[in-house]
């Protein structure tokens, strides 16, 4: 879903599943770990409100770059 919406990738705070899936799609995904249990979903959250993952507050608008060597938070756009 996240590919179809043009996003350039995922960063969830918890485990996923469908790990071989998820490799195939053309969006980077990131997580803590994979887990077989599927997930109790709610369908409910939030929009534009900062988070904390890892201890890093994160705010709408910052910058995210990750490969598969770890993620980093900016609150400007680094020439890559």
């Amino acid at each position: 879903q996240a590919q179809n919406n043009g996003w350039a990738g995922i960063v969830v705070n918890g485990c996923i599943r469908d790990v071989d899936e998820i490799n195939g799609c053309d969006i980077g995904v990131r997580a803590l770990a994979s887990h077989p249990m599927k997930a109790n979903k709610k369908g409910i959250g939030e929009k534009h409100v900062p988070i904390t993952i890892g201890g890093t507050r994160i705010s709408d608008g910052e910058w995210l770059y990750a490969d598969a060597d770890g993620i980093l938070i900016s609150r400007t756009e680094l020439a890559v």
